[in-house]
């Protein structure tokens, strides 16, 4: 299954990333340093969500509209009093020409749900926000829901596309540590 196999394939990546980003979160000490995370995220996840809508439809996953991350970045940070970024472009980004490499790159941003609520409480205890933490609470109560329906799918996708979509998870993984270090 192609969820299971994207999980196992992307783990010392996504590992990588996620040290780099919980240190980030850790080293949070003011409103403007969790405005300047925010701003990461929505620089990157924007230009991604770019051009992931180029290959993604609701013909693909019927509910992609409810899917995006920059509009709800983007709140947040406008929420806080900050200025979102400027989006990632060219080779910032990974290589996206399909759709099978669109549901990559789309794995990561689906992925990163998972451990949002999480991220909320650690910021919110951290800084004593009480607003600004949409993006990381996504889809609150129904994130596992909406994982789930994701996963399946993934699952459905041919046997063929599999390390299409791994590779490209594998480069969103990889461009968004490069896109870290780049603008910190």
């Amino acid at each position: 299954m192609l969820a299971e196999n994207l999980k196992e394939q992307t783990l010392a990546n996504h590992q990588q990333l996620e040290k780099k980003l919980v240190g980030q979160i850790k080293g949070l000490t003011s409103k403007e340093d969790y405005i300047k995370l925010l701003q990461l995220f929505y620089g990157y996840f924007g230009g991604l969500e770019e051009r992931i809508n180029l290959f993604i439809d609701q013909n693909i996953i019927p509910d992609h509209a409810n899917r995006r991350k920059t509009e709800s970045i983007a709140a947040d940070i406008t929420e806080l009093g900050g200025t979102p970024a400027d989006k990632a472009i060219n080779n910032d980004l990974p290589e996206i020409n399909n759709a099978q490499q669109a549901l990559g790159a789309l794995y990561v941003i689906e992925g990163s749900t998972l451990g949002g609520s999480i991220i909320s409480k650690m910021i919110s205890g951290r800084l004593g926000l009480q607003n600004g933490l949409s993006f990381f609470n996504s889809y609150g109560d129904n994130t596992h829901q909406m994982w789930a329906v994701f996963k399946n799918i993934l699952n459905g996708q041919p046997a063929e596309s599999q390390p299409v979509v791994v590779d490209a998870a594998n480069s969103t993984f990889l461009k968004f540590e490069n896109w870290i270090e780049q603008h910190n």
